[in-house]
């Protein structure tokens, strides 16, 4: 790439690709959606060795790119962050490329590749569109505000319901990746995880905090789960519910209103202006139906996108051009 300068990044490259991201965000949807934190949590995901690529323009950081496997699947996270036209294009054709060799060296026959896309960012939709990719879901994010009103009240405990919350020991934590594992099994993009990946993988974000861990049991059985962390506290000082799954048994009972109300009236102790989530509207489960019955209103829709790429050396669908400089 004439004029350019490639290379993989380092944790330490955080910050500045934090202000690329911010002002791209500012460009498509007119702030910044991610924090310092957040940038740092996807290089902790990543290998950065092999998986994710800074582009420079005359010293400045102009692009960025990444393929991520979702543990042993062949499906693979992508993105690709870009200032000039060009450089989208070379990093396009790179990750989609990784994600091939990723899913090929797995021992897949199909690399499934997804990105998620603000809905108002049409030059990357369109990207997506011209190699290949097609809107597949919408992720909605949720946000309740606390000034008042039934979010602010502590729920009542139904009758032969227990609720565990408190910084919780091995037990109850593995009673939560029981429920969250089969409470999400048919949801969209869902990847199994063992006890110790997921453990793993929350405690690699900076932002989770166990304490927030909610399990609730009908009749001592385990029932459903909400995990809340601090994912959107620096930026919007709101609360965040990264999990909230209730078994198949169980649904239909009023618990997820229960843990979601129980987890509102927490972030109101915790001084926090309101609680956020995302939920898929092709869910399995009439979810946004009941974020929206508690108060919660839709404030960002971000489309995923998804292609299936074959693997094989034969593979019939082009993924671009891939220059000599990003191989």
């Amino acid at each position: 790439m004439n004029g350019y300068e490639i290379r993989q990044p380092s944790k330490a490259d955080a910050r500045a690709i934090h202000e690329l991201v911010a002002e791209i965000d500012t460009m498509v949807i007119g702030r910044p959606d991610s924090t310092l934190d957040d940038i740092a949590e996807v290089l902790g995901e990543l290998d950065l060795a092999a998986d994710s690529w800074l582009v420079y323009e005359s010293g400045r950081l102009v692009g960025w790119g990444w393929a991520c496997p979702k543990g042993a699947s062949g499906d693979v996270d992508i993105d690709v962050r870009a200032l000039v036209p060009e450089v989208a294009d070379r990093l396009w054709a790179r990750v989609l490329s990784r994600a091939v060799e990723i899913a090929r060296g797995l021992g897949h026959g199909r690399a499934r590749v997804d990105i998620g896309i603000y809905r108002e960012d049409a030059e990357l939709q369109a990207a997506a569109k011209a190699r290949g990719l097609a809107h597949a879901t919408s992720f909605h994010r949720m946000r309740i505000d606390h000034v008042g009103g039934a979010s602010v009240v502590a729920p009542e405990i139904p009758a032969g319901v227990m609720m565990e919350s408190g910084e919780p020991g091995e037990e109850r934590l593995r009673t939560a990746h029981r429920i969250q594992q089969e409470g999400f099994a048919r949801h969209f993009g869902f990847v199994p995880r063992t006890f110790d990946e997921w453990v793993s993988a929350m405690e690699a974000a900076p932002a989770n905090d166990w304490s927030q861990l909610l399990v609730a049991r009908v009749d001592g059985e385990p029932a459903a789960m909400l995990l809340g962390t601090d994912h959107f506290l620096a930026d919007e000082n709101c609360g965040y519910v990264r999990h909230l799954a209730v078994l198949p048994a169980f649904r239909g009972r009023g618990l997820g209103r229960l843990l979601l109300r129980t987890a509102f009236a927490a972030d109101v102790r915790r001084g926090r202006a309101g609680t956020i989530l995302h939920v898929d509207s092709n869910n399995v489960t009439p979810a946004l139906d009941l974020y929206l019955s508690v108060g919660m209103r839709s404030v960002l829709v971000i489309d995923s996108w998804r292609a299936d790429l074959p693997t094989g050396p034969d593979r019939s669908e082009p993924v671009g051009e891939i220059p000599e400089s990003l191989a």
